[in-house]
């Protein structure tokens, strides 16, 4: 399975020490395959380790093996308080270590603190939705993680892509659990792409392809940014219309925005 993930076609990918791993096998040993697979050839770009939760028995020494390992990055489970944040980052760096983190929101707790969440360490990087955990916490009336009618979601998307739109980190969706049903993925993935979100977590290659798809630019879009900045640079006092529509600064930087979105997935 580990040879497989590494080289998938995903812009990180993540070895997981928490829901993936029974109690019984939360140990050393687990620990150790962890860190001995992160030191391999990975084809994406990023490679990160989920630890235990900071509430657990597990996280510190969880910390140590991602260290070990090399991780670029450590995510954080089910996230509540400032002081959790602070917890992670005094042993990341009292280990020496630069590994920047990532925040998963999995409960109302987390979702009405993440402004400070965000804030919490410099080394914040990503605001995750955990949508099983959420649902659960929330009393959501649903069985299979990330599915839904996305006005129930709404909310919760919305406040977390605020959250980190607002201290310049990364906003990811959380996973959609039916492998097989890549028409409900898509659309999911939609719901929080016209949201703004960067990307979203997959649990089976085959999602891969859908995701890296919906995250980019359209060719449309890429066109249409090309067109508003093309005429935004002719505009002699900063407003023009483009094919009735009144271009401004604003749609500069919309534009921009797209353009930007495209070069990160290679479409520029």
């Amino acid at each position: 399975m580990l040879a497989k993930a590494a080289q998938l076609p995903a812009d990180e990918v993540f070895l997981d020490l928490e829901d993936a791993v029974a109690p019984e096998l939360k140990n050393d040993e687990t620990r150790r395959a962890v860190a001995e697979a992160l030191r391999g050839e990975w084809r994406a770009p990023t490679r990160a380790v989920r630890v235990n939760g900071v509430e657990t028995p597990w996280w510190e020494d969880d910390l140590r093996a991602a260290v070990a390992g090399g991780a670029d990055c450590v995510i954080v489970p089910k996230v509540e308080r400032v002081e959790q944040v602070e917890a992670v980052d005094g042993v990341l760096a009292g280990l020496g270590s630069d590994a920047g983190l990532e925040l998963q929101v999995e409960s109302p707790r987390g979702l009405v603190e993440v402004e400070r969440l965000a804030i919490a360490s410099a080394r914040v990087e990503t605001l995750i939705l955990g949508p099983g955990d959420y649902a659960a916490a929330a009393g959501m009336p649903e069985l299979s993680i990330g599915a839904g009618e996305g006005e129930r979601w709404h909310y919760v998307l919305a406040r977390i892509v605020t959250a980190a739109r607002a201290f310049g980190l990364q906003a990811i969706d959380g996973p959609y659990a039916a492998i097989r049903d890549l028409d409900g993925l898509r659309e999911s993935a939609l719901r929080s792409r016209a949201l703004g979100y960067d990307g979203k977590w997959v649990v089976h290659p085959d999602q891969i392809a859908v995701c890296n798809e919906v995250y980019a630019p359209t060719a449309a879009e890429l066109e249409r940014a090309q067109q508003i900045l093309a005429a935004y640079d002719e505009a002699a006092d900063g407003a023009v219309l483009l094919d009735g529509e009144m271009i401004d600064e604003a749609s500069r930087k919309m534009a921009v925005a797209i353009a930007e979105r495209g070069r990160a997935a290679g479409a520029l």
